[in-house]
């Protein structure tokens, strides 16, 4: 175990650092010059040029990785140039939004997945098994902002029970930013729903076609009973995996959604530096959300290893 955990770490060191390269590559290929942008174009030459050395735009590219990716590893994300804040601190108070959105698509998109996947499972064939995959491969087909804007038009604009976007913070209290961030949630959950009921299908379907599930219902048990008691706990393994990559996609990936809603959160944060050039800030919070996702992936691994001892086997 121990052998599998550190081949999974420098796996994880070293995709990091390819990130960190494209990243910082893809950040200088850019045209334009971001100290013009963010002057404005009556800038003088001096202001721009002192707007450089103060952004270490001036450096060679080899000096700028190092120093950009020294401060990664020290904590110092640098200052927002917009803002005029550490990106640290810019970074915290999105969290306290994102993360907890990413938390509730989790937990509906798991509500809804699981019942679902097990009852095409335990009708395969039936009507109700291909309703179910054609509304899970909609549910795939469908961008997320589609289903974020059909949620505003039927429960904000026509029935009104939620606003159509914006966030009053957690101050106001628990209920209110629940309810600020129930739109979103569902919208993001339904196409992770989608594809964990299909996950959850296919591996139950495969758990009950194994030998102990013939023996099982050979003494007596139900095909029910033989469900829920051996198969469902089995057929959970492949699904649990899928819910913890799920995780690191609705942490990174809520940018749209997020926009759609005026929801303060990292997605946005984003959003907005790259339109105002604000390099700092784009950098800094693609690297962090990259190293989530890569971070995430890695305990999915070693969370899988502990529960299925054939994967740290060396092949």
């Amino acid at each position: 175990m121990l052998r599998f955990a550190l081949t999974r770490a420098l796996s994880l060191a070293l995709s990091l650092v390819v990130a960190s390269v494209v990243i910082f590559a893809v950040i200088e290929v850019i045209p334009g010059d971001p100290a013009a942008y963010m002057l404005g174009m009556n800038a003088s030459p001096e202001a721009v040029e002192a707007l450089r050395d103060q952004l270490g735009l001036n450096g060679s590219i080899p000096e700028r990785y190092i120093s950009w990716m020294g401060g990664m590893l020290t904590g110092d994300f640098g200052t927002s140039y917009t803002y005029k804040v550490p990106v640290s601190e810019l970074v915290a108070q999105r969290l306290n939004v994102s993360v907890p959105l990413a938390l509730y698509a989790l937990v509906l998109s798991t509500i809804i997945a699981i019942p679902v996947g097990l009852i095409a499972a335990s009708t395969r064939g039936s009507v109700a098994d291909y309703g179910i995959m054609g509304a899970t491969q909609l549910g795939i087909a469908v961008p997320n902002f589609w289903f974020a804007m059909i949620l505003v038009f039927i429960f904000a604009v026509t029935l009104r029970w939620f606003n159509a976007g914006g966030f009053p913070g957690w101050d106001a209290g628990l209920w209110p930013g629940l309810k600020a961030l129930t739109l979103p949630a569902v919208a993001l959950a339904l196409p992770q729903a989608s594809i964990l009921a299909r996950v959850m299908r296919s591996a139950l379907i495969e758990t009950l076609g194994q030998d102990y599930i013939r023996t099982a219902r050979a003494k007596g048990l139900s095909r029910g009973q033989a469900t829920t008691r051996h198969a469902l706990r089995n057929a959970l393994i492949p699904v649990l995996t899928i819910i913890g990559l799920q995780f690191s996609f609705l942490l990174a990936g809520a940018i749209i959604i997020e926009n759609v809603f005026y929801l303060p959160g990292l997605g946005r944060l984003i959003f907005q530096g790259i339109t105002q050039r604000d390099l700092v800030v784009v950098e800094s919070l693609v690297m962090l959300l990259v190293f989530a996702v890569i971070l995430v992936t890695f305990l999915v691994d070693i969370a899988y290893a502990a529960v299925d001892p054939r994967l740290r086997k060396p092949r």
